[in-house]
């Protein structure tokens, strides 16, 4: 009969007792601990985990950062072909617990296969895994640590855990005899001499990358730790995001350079969150791995701590119950070992400590608050949850309300309904300074069905080469220039059509919870919401005297009289204002303001991503924070400058290597690249081939991309100057490489057009057929420029301002030069009949001349292929692309 009473054991069920752990190894690798960490804070790569992984032998660890739990699999593997590689060992016994991560087919079968055994900890009994446990605590003490004292925000926490775990590897430990994990496993003693307080300000040396002697040669950075793939340091700048790779950096320990909050709350995601019933106990002393013999660490020397005066007051820093000793002091006495428990083990170890030495602490430092951008909402609740957002997206929808965009009314049965959603993103300024948060309502516009709830779509588009020649206009003639941002731009647009949308998340009415809205303006997500709007615009704009160009159709010009002149460029919801002046300009933009919600923002500054500084004589266009962006999208934020683009032997073709693994970067890449060329056409060439690829990018394509953007890092500055110049002439420069595609062996046709000193137009692009000789490559590339002339002329001719004389072309090519003035019909110029009675009808009346120009002065070169880098360079500054002007005293 059994004497066990089974209510007592329901009611009183206790877990049992844990011994200590009676497990001993010889060797390393003969058993390995693992667990996986969960991080609430997202890191600043987007890392949320962190697989740790400690050698019972040596101690020793290693740390995995990971963005998702499956992950796991894949890096045990890697770090097993490490061991086998690095050691010729193999990983005897696994020991983790019985998470998703380890338990699974796929970790089985690399057990079964590589003889490998699996110890799982016990369902909700993690105190059998106390090691993992022990060293999860202990590295995330020692992260809080070190963000706390570097005032460093908990973003930053992958930084610090790699530090914290390169700090446990070298420090001397009790479970060793006071030996280090790095001797345990490698049996060499680490070197201190290079450690350096984490967090600190550093300062690289960028002498080496610099564009010329008089750039600084250094940068101030934030020490972030030790590369365990360079003999060098880690350095964060914190105005760029970018982080150097130096081995020449000098620091200044007592300065920390990153200013947040004092929050130690912030923290609170690296504390243990331990599981019901688990301790830590102290494991049993294993016996010394080796006889100890006597070796000295060495690290960089410490000043001796003051003498400290005798003082009856207590000193604020030294620790409790543990006075301060002079250094003239005697030994003080050991205080007496409690009973029952045997006397701590020395520590013979001879680096110097702050117990040791009874170094007291430094005090705390004086800590800076800034505020803090909210990230970037994932759904529309969060952004309820964020007062900035918040704020973002009553403004928004304040803005609809106002202006009547919808009316609530009972759903209907037979017509379709399209969802709302919020987007949300940053606005930066010029200089990547927050300008404020942006929250948008767009509507789901691929739910529209044309004919139903919408017909026709098209919208046009301001030309990039008509922007150029208006602001080169209003340069050469010093007129003011204005920029100004229209709020809620494609709310002005009134919809012919009926549209229905369910009400907005978050702003839903409570009164009619059930009803939908009926638009009556147009919303950002429309198909037809482009066109409504330029329609809407174009109607006031030309009641009121202005006239739209046939050249390009979002243009405006207003004429009062030969001294009453103004400009209107028109991009969706960006416009660029000129005027002859400053009465006409600002009467424009009263009209303007009294007809839509409209901003001044003053002298034009920042217009489609492109920065515009006003120079003395004229004004300069970079796309610097554009270009920046490119380079940290491609994860080349330290890569090394070339001077070229293009190499003199690169010649793509659509079958070099194999498939690039990451097609969408590469398209992403690309469509980057080439609205950069709006500023930067000595990358035009290098960018069309490329773009010649995006719909099977292959490894020798991104390679060639790669160079544009390493060509890119060193000159990220550059831009194009626009000068006081005249604007009675027009020249253009025309070349093609014959034959240059090694695939279909079609030419590369490159021109550039100038107004007056001003680079106003430019292209680089690829023949649609194949020419029979170079003259016929080259003709072609003639009727190009001279169609772009032709429609510059016009245009000049609506901007009340005419060429009186002929335009000149600049071509290479004696050849082409005869066809363009020569009636003679020939055997090889039959096919190319059209282009010919083209130019030279232009040529007959007087608009054009086609003259002969040497190839050392030939700068439309640099459009079809690769050249030197002297010639490079010589066409580039030729083009006006160059480094922002250094403006003197005086200058605005």
């Amino acid at each position: 009969m059994s004497n066990l009473c089974n209510s007592c054991q329901l009611a009183n069920s206790k877990r049992l007792p844990f011994h200590a752990s009676n497990s001993f190894t010889f060797a390393p690798f003969d058993i390995i601990h693992c667990d996986l960490w969960t991080s609430p804070i997202p890191s600043k790569s987007g890392y949320k985990y962190y697989m740790v992984l400690i050698d019972n032998f040596s101690h020793f660890v290693w740390v995995y950062p990971l963005k998702f739990k499956s992950e796991a699999f894949p890096t045990f593997t890697k770090f097993h072909r490490l061991i086998l590689t690095q050691f010729n060992r193999h990983i005897k016994t696994f020991q983790c617990d019985l998470g998703g991560e380890f338990d699974n087919h796929a970790f089985k079968s690399f057990a079964s296969h590589h003889g490998l055994l699996f110890r799982f900890s016990c369902p909700q009994t993690s105190s059998q895994k106390g090691r993992a446990e022990r060293m999860i605590r202990r590295l995330n003490d020692i992260v809080r640590a070190l963000l706390i004292h570097a005032n460093l925000p908990p973003s930053f926490w992958v930084e610090a855990l790699h530090t914290a775990t390169y700090l446990h590897n070298i420090l001397p430990t009790k479970r060793l005899n006071f030996y280090t994990p790095t001797f345990a496993l490698y049996l060499r003693h680490p070197d201190y001499e290079h450690l350096r307080v984490f967090g600190c300000a550093c300062y690289p040396n960028t002498s080496a990358t610099q564009p010329h002697k008089l750039h600084s040669r250094a940068i101030r950075c934030i020490f972030l730790g030790y590369p365990p793939d360079f003999r060098g340091y880690r350095c964060f700048d914190p105005t760029t995001g970018k982080v150097h790779i130096s081995r020449h950096v000098t620091f200044d320990e007592h300065v920390f350079p990153y200013s947040m909050p004092h929050t130690p709350a912030t923290y609170k995601f690296l504390d243990d969150q331990l599981p019901l019933g688990f301790t830590f106990q102290q494991p049993i002393k294993p016996p010394s791995l080796v006889t100890p013999f006597p070796f000295h660490y060495s690290r960089r020397p410490r000043p001796n701590p003051p003498p400290q005066p005798a003082s009856t007051q207590p000193n604020p820093l030294s620790q409790p119950n543990q006075p301060m000793a002079s250094p003239a002091s005697g030994p003080q006495p050991s205080q007496p070992a409690a009973p029952g428990n045997p006397p701590p083990h020395p520590n013979q170890h001879p680096m110097t400590t702050r117990s040791k030495s009874r170094y007291p602490y430094p005090p705390p430092h004086h800590i800076l608050t800034t505020d803090t951008i909210s990230p970037v909402p994932k759904t529309y609740t969060k952004a309820l949850a964020d007062p900035n957002w918040l704020h973002a997206m009553q403004t928004e929808f304040s803005a609809l309300q106002e202006n009547e965009t919808w009316e609530l009314v009972p759903r209907p049965t037979d017509r379709p309904i399209i969802r709302c959603m919020w987007l949300f993103r940053h606005k930066f300024r010029s200089d990547g300074s927050l300008e404020r948060y942006n929250a948008r309502l767009v509507v789901n516009g691929n739910s529209q069905t044309v004919g139903v709830d919408c017909e026709e779509t098209f919208s046009p588009v301001v030309k990039p080469a008509t922007i150029r020649t208006v602001l080169s206009l209003a340069v050469s003639k010093s007129w003011p220039i204005h920029q100004l941002d229209v709020k809620n731009a494609f709310l002005h647009g009134t919809l012919n059509e009926t549209v229905f949308m369910h009400q907005p998340p978050g702003f839903v009415d409570r009164r009619c919870p059930d009803f939908v809205c009926r638009l009556k303006k147009s919303l950002y997500g429309l198909k037809q919401a482009p066109r409504a709007w330029y329609t809407r615009f174009a109607t006031f704009i030309t009641s009121h005297g202005f006239k739209s160009s046939a050249c390009d159709h979002s243009l405006f010009i207003y004429q009062q009289d030969p001294s009453n002149i103004a400009y209107l460029l028109l991009y969706v919801d960006d416009i660029v204002l000129t005027a002859s002046n400053e009465k006409l300009l600002q009467s424009i933009i009263g009209t303007l303001s009294r007809e839509f919600a409209m901003t001044d923002l003053g002298r034009l500054h920042h217009f489609l991503g492109i920065k515009v500084d006003q120079l003395k004589n004229g004004i300069f266009l970079s796309q610097q924070q554009y270009a920046k962006d490119i380079i940290s999208r491609a994860s080349m934020t330290a890569c090394k400058p070339c001077t070229t683009p293009v190499d003199l032997s690169s010649k793509l073709s659509a079958s070099d290597g194999p498939r690039f693994s990451d097609p969408t970067l590469y398209r992403s890449l690309a469509g980057a690249l080439q609205y950069l060329t709006f500023t930067r056409p000595d990358i035009s060439y290098a960018v069309q081939q490329i773009c010649l690829f995006m719909h099977d990018p292959r490894d020798a394509h991104y390679s060639f991309m790669k160079r544009i953007i390493r060509y890119i890092q060193g000159t990220i500055d550059y831009g194009i100057r626009m000068v006081k110049s005249r604007t009675n002439e027009l020249v253009g420069y025309s070349d093609a490489d014959w034959g240059g595609c090694p695939d279909s062996r079609r030419s590369t046709s490159g021109y550039c057009v100038f107004l007056g000193d001003n680079l106003i137009s430019w292209s680089s692009k690829r023949q649609p057929t194949v020419s029979r000789s170079s003259a016929e490559a080259e003709y072609r590339g003639v009727a190009n420029v001279v169609a772009e002339a032709t429609w510059i002329r016009n245009l000049l001719l609506e901007l009340h301002t005419p060429l009186r004389q002929a335009s000149i072309i600049y071509c290479d090519n004696v050849s082409a030069v005869y066809l363009s003035d020569n009636p003679v019909q020939h055997q090889r110029t039959k096919h190319i009949e059209i282009d010919i009675h083209f130019v030279r009808d232009k040529v007959r009346v007087g608009d054009i001349r086609v003259l002969h120009v040497p190839s050392s002065l030939q700068y439309a070169d640099i459009f079809t292929k690769g050249l030197s880098k002297q010639l490079f360079q010589s066409f580039r500054t030729s083009l006006s692309v160059c480094p922002p002007p250094v403006q003197t005293a005086g200058e605005s």
